[in-house]
């Protein structure tokens, strides 16, 4: 692929808004996991959930980003998904006081990700219709069960009028998103793209999770951590970030993806090394660089043995044991279909002096120029994307 400038950043996530509080957070990883995971959750009903240990984004007040007003019927996911793009454009120097300084609306667009969309909306109607009675759903709010209305709701806040796209297959969604912005880039669909994904908690996916086993009853081992928020970076071709004078943050340099069935269909959650090892070698391919020029992984290992045991033999097998591991999701969370857009965000963070961590594996670099980020599904997916610092 041609290298996509990354030149604006906004973060809704448990250890800070914003891109300057976001950075500032992750400086400290030991100080971020206890903001991220050290109250109990607002979100999840003790009396449902019982013990829950999850990282909500604390304190969230959409209205002090958006004003008070048309937020009324917005569910969760669409009051992060808006403040994370409105932050992002703001950022990356695209709009002022909300209006557009630097790009014609109709040359923005956006590629956005989420694996279990507005679930709690869903849960909430449904529970309308079945203890009361379908007449009493508000009309106004059903929009929110489709999955893709969250970002219509973003193209419709911020007057992104440039295609809209929501990509929906689980935890790779916010990565595979970067393929979805490059070929509208191009094809000159558009200019600038938000490119990320978010994903919010809810008593429902929490339940599902524990019906699995896959919980842990702290934050260290023995399973995932649930945590949510949204991200979403600027991302548009070289020429364009320089011909309206745009600071670029990091670059976008190559992107693979890999599937590998289980061996049952019966199997729920299914990781493979040797798709691990496919995507990240796709990516290096696409972005023209080899194994020696990684300096570090931002992996997606989050807590499951089997998961992250694969993921670490698929990039073994590539990089070796020179490059070091980190794995972000151990500061805030599994935030399933935002967790690629997170990757990429720590990664922006580690290009702009913040440590590389925590560390899972090897060493931290002594310099880091280029960063592999992975993503790897439930179902046998993985895919990653290939980063390196802009100057």
């Amino acid at each position: 692929m041609e290298p996509i400038a990354i030149t604006g950043l906004g973060v809704a996530s448990p250890i800070g808004i914003g891109y300057p509080a976001w950075r500032e957070a992750l400086r400290d990883h030991t100080a971020a996991q206890r903001r991220a995971f050290g109250r109990v959750s607002t979100v999840l009903d003790p009396e449902k959930v019982g013990h829950a240990k999850a990282a909500e984004v604390w304190d969230f007040d959409a209205s002090a980003f958006l004003g008070a007003k048309g937020l009324r019927n917005f569910d969760r996911l669409t009051k992060h998904m808006i403040v994370a793009a409105k932050l992002a454009l703001e950022h990356g120097g695209v709009k002022k006081d909300g209006e557009f300084i630097s790009l014609d609306p109709g040359r923005a667009g956006i590629c956005s990700s989420t694996a279990y969309g507005s679930l709690d909306a869903i849960t909430e109607l449904n529970l309308v219709a079945e203890l009361e009675d379908p007449r009493y759903i508000n009309p106004a709010r059903f929009p929110n069960t489709v999955v893709n209305a969250a970002a219509g709701y973003v193209s419709i806040w911020e007057n992104l009028r440039a295609p809209n796209v929501t990509i929906v297959d689980g935890n790779c969604g916010a990565l595979d998103a970067v393929l979805s912005c490059e070929t509208h880039l191009a094809h000159r669909r558009a200019d600038l793209f938000l490119v990320g994904g978010a994903e919010v908690l809810s008593e429902a996916l929490y339940l599902a999770f524990r019906k699995l086993g896959a919980l842990a009853d702290d934050g260290t081992r023995g399973g995932l951590c649930l945590g949510e928020g949204a991200a979403y970076l600027c991302a548009e071709r070289l020429d364009h970030a320089a011909g309206r004078g745009a600071p670029v943050l990091a670059l976008v340099a190559g992107y693979g993806t890999a599937f590998e069935p289980p061996s049952n269909r019966a199997i729920l959650v299914h990781a493979s090394p040797q798709s691990v090892r496919r995507a990240i070698e796709e990516a290096l391919l696409d972005a023209g660089v080899s194994a020696s020029d990684v300096d570090a992984v931002c992996s997606s290992v989050g807590g499951l043995d089997e998961m992250d045991s694969a993921e670490l033999s698929g990039i073994g097998q590539v990089l070796g044991d020179r490059v070091p591991v980190a794995a972000p999701k151990r500061i805030y969370g599994e935030c399933f279909g935002a967790w690629g857009a997170m990757g990429m965000a720590s990664a922006v963070a580690w290009f702009d002096g913040a440590p590389v961590g925590p560390i899972v594996k090897g060493e931290p670099p002594r310099e880091l120029r280029t960063v592999v980020v992975t993503a790897v599904g439930f179902y046998g997916n993985v895919s990653a994307v290939v980063m390196r610092k802009s100057s």
